[in-house]
């Protein structure tokens, strides 16, 4: 990272947060870690995420490998937690998409005497259960009450909830947080969006054709924030429709500059990705552990902050 004004604020933003994070040093373990998460290859939000690993493990002079099931299945996320438990790495940093799913296999890991930090998706409470050292990660149904909550203070009394995520319960939790900020049931306002871009665009345009009093449109990422940009662009709907997304890349900054989204939440991916591998270094090597959890979000970025994160989308943020 070349921004070193920047990078100051952040480890001195982490020491706090991390429970004395590590530097660099002469007697580095070169300890090895696996990143698993349940994104299929085409979510490009997971770049951060790894972007804030590997700057951790070559800060601390470790190693961090990452693996994903290529389609999102989760019986195949499933088989890659268990072939990674059995390589016996020196930690893994894993999400959990459905507890029911994963969970097993998760917890076998710590079994097996695994350092497991949790991120992303899941919650504090499920990681505890499952015996991992902390969750790193978002607040899902409190991120999207905020969201509704801003969208109602704007006069909007209806939505379409574009969600590419199931079976992950992310998805379902965002949604039903954001009709909960509105003060309005979910219902039918939520639909299954496929990850097929093209498909996704034609989706939306077929709800929005035929709900024509929808107030808001809710984005659950990138992978479906791109395709609704397109699909309002073609229906004429682009900055007279509400829109709201989670999280940032660059063409969403470029649609929150345009006036087409009208604010991201962000989770802070980063974090995500880099106080894991912070996490698992602090206790293998000193005993060191924070005593809670990290909400790593949701902030939100408008017209009016963007500036502070524009170059950074993608990135770092």
């Amino acid at each position: 990272m070349k921004n070193l004004s920047f990078k100051a604020m952040l480890l001195t933003s982490l020491a706090a947060t991390a429970a004395m994070g590590v530097v660099q040093s002469a007697s580095a373990a070169d300890e090895k870690y696996v990143l698993i998460h349940h994104s299929p290859d085409s979510e490009t939000f997971w770049n951060t995420v790894k972007n804030g690993a590997s700057l951790a493990a070559e800060e601390v002079g470790a190693t961090v490998t990452f693996r994903n099931p290529p389609s999102g299945d989760l019986a195949d996320m499933v088989r890659i937690i268990q072939q990674t438990t059995a390589e016996k790495p020196d930690g893994i940093i894993v999400t959990i998409p459905d507890l029911e799913t994963v969970g097993g296999a998760i917890a076998d890991a710590v079994a097996q005497g695994i350092p497991v930090v949790t991120m992303n998706t899941g919650t504090a409470e499920e990681s505890k259960k499952l015996g991992a050292l902390l969750h790193v990660g978002q607040p899902e149904y409190e991120a999207g009450k905020g969201a509704g909550e801003r969208a109602k203070a704007e006069g909007m009394k209806s939505f379409l909830c574009v969600n590419s995520l199931f079976p992950n319960v992310a998805g379902q939790q965002r949604c039903e947080g954001f009709a909960e900020g509105l003060g309005v049931p979910l219902g039918e306002q939520m639909i299954d969006s496929g990850t097929d871009a093209a498909e996704i665009a034609n989706r939306v345009k077929a709800y929005l054709s035929s709900h024509q009093d929808t107030g808001a449109v809710l984005t659950l990422g990138p992978m479906t924030a791109i395709p609704t940009i397109k699909a309002l662009k073609d229906n004429g709907m682009a900055g007279d429709i509400y829109f709201a997304t989670f999280d940032l890349n660059p063409d969403i900054s470029q649609a929150i500059k345009d006036g087409v989204i009208n604010f991201a939440i962000d989770q802070q991916p980063f974090l995500q990705g880099y106080l894991p591998v912070i996490t698992l270094t602090n206790d293998l090597r000193y005993g060191v552990l924070q005593a809670n959890s990290v909400l790593s979000g949701p902030g939100f970025v408008t017209k009016d902050n963007l500036t502070l994160v524009e170059s950074l989308a993608g990135k770092y943020r």
